[in-house]
C-alpha cells in the first residue's frame, strides 16, 4: 500500500470536480507528527488564481476527498492535514514484512533502465590516495540504489593503464636495473613489487620536468607499449597485474566490487577505426600536427576560477577542441575515453552510461560526450551523465594530506578509520575484532560521506563520523545491533520467525506512529535520491528512522510487556525496523554487525 500515492489520486479527483489543475496539488509530510502526517498547502496558490480565500478552497478541496485512510482536518489559514488511521499504518508495516524488499517499488518497467557505471578510476603503477575514495564510495552505492529500483547495472573501474605514466615507469625500472632480464636473457629481473612501483613512479614523473631525454625516452616506450611491443608489453603486463591485485584489495576492504577490471587498454584497438569514423566524417582537422574535433557551439566560453576571490573580472577561455591524436600518433585520454563509449555500446548497447569522477574533470567529459554525440558513436537517445564529486578536506578545510603535506594514501586512510573504531570500542568496553573494526570505520567513513551531496567538498572529520552518537554511521550500526540483541533475548528464532510475525504489529501510541511514517519516508527517500543522483536523502531519511526506533525503545518495557500480544507487536515491529536499516545500509554499502 502506497499511502501517499491513495492521497494524491484522491486530491486528483478533487481537484478535478472542482475544475483545478492536478498539476498545482503539493503534498508532503507534517513536520509537526503529533497534528498530521501529511499536508496539503495547494489552496494557497490555487486562491491567488482563483479569486478566493485559502480557506473556501482548502474547505472545498476537502469536501471532495474520496479516501478512508486518514482523518483530514483544516488549520487556517489554508492547511489541509491528513492524519493516517492506526489501522492502516499497520497494514502497511505488516504488508511490508512480508515482503523481500519490505515493500519498496521498483521504477516502472518501462523506465528502468540498462545502465555502465564507470568509477572506481583507479591508476596502475600508482599508489591509491585519498583522491581516489570518492569515487568508490559514491559509485558503488549509486549502483547498488540503480539496482534495488530494478534496473540492470554493469559497473566498471575503468583502470588508467594506458597513458605516459605507463612509459615512464618502465623507463625508470629499467634505468634502476629492474627489468635487465626482459631486455636481455643473460640477466635477471630484479622483483617487482607494488612498493617497487610506489618508488618508482613518483621517481620518474619527477624527472621528466627535469631531463628531456627521459621524457622522450617514455613517450616513446608508452608508444610501444600501445602497439603491444614487446618487451615493453610484457612490462606492462606484469606491473598491471601487481597493481590490480592490490586495488582489488583495498577496494574490498571498502565493500566495494566491480563487475568488470577494464581499462584505458580494453578499447584500445578500437581507437584507429573510432578516430576513422570522425575522419570520415570530416570532423577533424589538424592543429600543431595532433588531430583534433572541434565541440565549441558559437560563441561559447568556459569560465575560469578566479585566482584572486577579490576580483571582479570575469576569466574565460574558449572550449577548447577534442584532441584524438598526438602529434607524434600516440593515442591521448580524449581518444581512449571516447573509444571506451563506443566499445560499450558495441558490447552492452546500454540505455545510460555514467561517470563518478572528480568534479575538476567534467570539460573532459563535456567534450568526450559532445564528441561521440556528434559521430553517432552514442545514439540520441542514450543519456551520458557525468557526476563530479568534490574535495576531501581536513578539519581545516584545506585538502586533506599527512602532516608533512603529502597526499595521504587510501590504505592509510582505511588504516586510520579502523583505529578511530577500536578507539570507540576500547571507550565503551568492547573487545573489538579487527573485521569489526573495519565495518564500523567503513561506515563512518561512508555515511560522512554521502550524507553530503556528492558535487561539494566535505569535511573528512574521523572523530566525529565515527561517533555513536548523532548523525553518523556507527549510529545506524549501534541501533541495529541492539535489535539484534533484543531479538535474540527474546528468542525470536524459537517464537517468532519472519512468517510467523505477519499482521503482529499493531500501532498503539505516538513513539510506533513516528516509527511508521519514518518507515514510510524511508522508502520514498530511494527513489528521491534516484532521481537527484544524490545518496544525502536515504541516508538522513535512515538517521530519522533510527532515532524514532531508539525513542520507542528508550521509552518501552519490550521483553517485560505481560500483554503477550502487545510484546509480540513490538518484537514484530523491532524485527521490521532491523530488516530496514539493512536494506537501507546495504544500499550505502556497509554492514550492520550482529553486536557493538
Amino acid at each position: 500500500m502506497n499511502i501517499k500515492k491513495i492521497l494524491v489520486q484522491s486530491l486528483e479527483e478533487s481537484f478535478l470536480h472542482l475544475g483545478y489543475s492536478i498539476d498545482d496539488i503539493t503534498l508532503n509530510f507534517s513536520n509537526k507528527p503529533e497534528i498530521a502526517d501529511f499536508q496539503c498547502n495547494s489552496a494557497f496558490a490555487l486562491a491567488k488564481k482563483h479569486g478566493a480565500s485559502p480557506e473556501v478552497v482548502a474547505t472545498s478541496i476537502m469536501a471532495n476527498l474520496k479516501q478512508d485512510i486518514a482523518e483530514v482536518s483544516f488549520a487556517k489559514p489554508g492547511f489541509i492535514n491528513f492524519k493516517i488511521k492506526d489501522k492502516i499504518l499497520s497494514e502497511v508495516l505488516n504488508s511490508a514484512i512480508a515482503d523481500v524488499k519490505l515493500g519498496l517499488e521498483e521504477l516502472p518497467d518501462e523506465e528502468k533502465l540498462k545502465v555502465v557505471m564507470d568509477y572506481g578510476g583507479a591508476n596502475v603503477a600508482k599508489e591509491l590516495h585519498i583522491g581516489h575514495l570518492r569515487s568508490p564510495v559514491i559509485g558503488e552505492s549509486l549502483a547498488r540504489l540503480y539496482k534495488i529500483l530494478g534496473n540492470e547495472v554493469i559497473t566498471d573501474t575503468h583502470l588508467g593503464d594506458w597513458g605516459l605514466q605507463m612509459g615512464l615507469t618502465i623507463a625508470q625500472l629499467q634505468d634502476d636495473g629492474y627489468v635487465d632480464g626482459y631486455f636481455d636473457k643473460s640477466k635477471k629481473n630484479k622483483e617487482i613489487t607494488l612498493d617497487t612501483l610506489n618508488e618508482e613512479y613518483p621517481k620518474a614523473s619527477k624527472r621528466k620536468c627535469e631531463d628531456e631525454e627521459f621524457k622522450k625516452k617514455a613517450e616513446i616506450y608508452t608508444k610501444f607499449v600501445q602497439d603491444k611491443k614487446d618487451p615493453y608489453w610484457q612490462i606492462y603486463e606484469t606491473i598491471r597485474n601487481i597493481s590490480v591485485e592490490r586495488i582489488k584489495a583495498n577496494y574490498e576492504k571498502l565493500n566495494c566490487f566491480f563487475d568488470l577490471w577494464y581499462g584505458e587498454s580494453t578499447s584500445a584497438g578500437l581507437v584507429e577505426p573510432v578516430v576513422q569514423m570522425f575522419i570520415d566524417q570530416g570532423l577533424t582537422r589538424t592543429h600543431e600536427g595532433a588531430l583534433v574535433v572541434d565541440v565549441a557551439r558559437e560563441g561559447e566560453n568556459i569560465p575560469i576560477e578566479k585566482k584572486n576571490p577579490d576580483d571582479t573580472q570575469m576569466y574565460k577561455n574558449p572550449m577548447p577542441p577534442v584532441y584524438l591524436k598526438k602529434s607524434n600518433g600516440a593515442d591521448v585520454y580524449d581518444t581512449t575515453d571516447i573509444a571506451t563509449i563506443y566499445q560499450r555500446n558495441r558490447d552492452f548497447n546500454p540505455d545510460k552510461i555514467m561517470y563518478v569522477v572528480d568534479k575538476r574533470q567534467a570539460v573532459h567529459f563535456e567534450h568526450c560526450f559532445r564528441a561521440v554525440k556528434m559521430a553517432g558513436i552514442s545514439p540520441e537517445s542514450q543519456e551520458l551523465q557525468f557526476v563530479g564529486y568534490g574535495t576531501i578536506n581536513g578539519t581545516d578545510g584545506k585538502p586533506f594530506k599527512t602532516r608533512s603535506g603529502d597526499t595521504i594514501k587510501l590504505e592509510d586512510i582505511i588504516n586510520l578509520i579502523c583505529s578511530g573504531a577500536e578507539k570507540k570500542l576500547s571507550n565503551n568496553g568492547i573487545s573489538e575484532t579487527e573485521n569489526l573494526a573495519l565495518d564500523i570505520g567503513v561506515a563512518a567513513m561512508k555515511f560522512g560521506d554521502l550524507s553530503n551531496d556528492p558535487f561539494k567538498d566535505y569535511v573528512f572529520d574521523i572523530d566525529k563520523f565515527a561517533s555513536f552518537e548523532g548523525k553518523t554511521g556507527p549510529y545506524i550500526q549501534y541501533t541495529g545491533a541492539r535489535i539484534n540483541s533484543l531479538l535474540k533475548k527474546a528468542k525470536l528464532t524459537d517464537k517468532l520467525d519472519y512468517l510467523e510475525a505477519l499482521k503482529l504489529i499493531s500501532i498503539a501510541d505516538q513513539n510506533q506512529r513516528n516509527i511508521a511514517i519514518n518507515f514510510i519516508k524511508l522508502q520514498e527517500s530511494y527513489l528521491t535520491s534516484y532521481k537527484n543522483t544524490s545518496l544525502s536523502p536515504l541516508c538522513n531519511s535512515l538517521y530519522d528512522f533510527a532515532s524514532s526506533y531508539s525513542k520507542f525503545y528508550n521509552d518501552t518495557r519490550i521483553l517485560t510487556e505481560q500483554d503477550e500480544a502487545k510484546k509480540n507487536s513490538y518484537l514484530a515491529l523491532s524485527l521490521l525496523v532491523l530488516k530496514a536499516i539493512k536494506q537501507a545500509s546495504d544500499v550505502l554499502a556497509f554492514v550492520i554487525p550482529e553486536k557493538m
